[in-house]
């Protein structure tokens, strides 16, 4: 018997206006991932996202160069917390 098809994760970083760098680009592609390898172990962490811990422009407005991004894994409940210790600490997926 199959499992019914899991909706898709929520896509929370906003859409840059300019070209991404690749260091956001980088941070986007490891976030996508890791959801995907979450997704297949049943458990998903609805607040990731990709953030920059500094204003995207200087003090004058002119754009500044991403130096790096970071994924932000959000907020998670207890039970989603323990299930994702589980499968770490058991290597397993679903």
């Amino acid at each position: 018997m199959t499992q019914p098809q899991k909706p898709p994760l929520p896509r929370r970083t906003r859409q840059v206006v300019h070209t991404p760098t690749a260091r956001i680009q980088e941070a986007v592609d490891a976030r996508d991932a890791l959801a995907a390898a979450l997704s297949g172990a049943g458990i998903q962490l609805p607040a990731m996202d990709v953030r920059t811990p500094w204003p995207d422009t200087e003090d004058d407005g002119s754009t500044r160069q991403t130096r790096h991004a970071l994924v932000h894994l959000g907020v998670c409940s207890a039970p989603v917390a323990h299930a994702l210790a589980a499968v770490i600490r058991n290597g397993a997926t679903r």
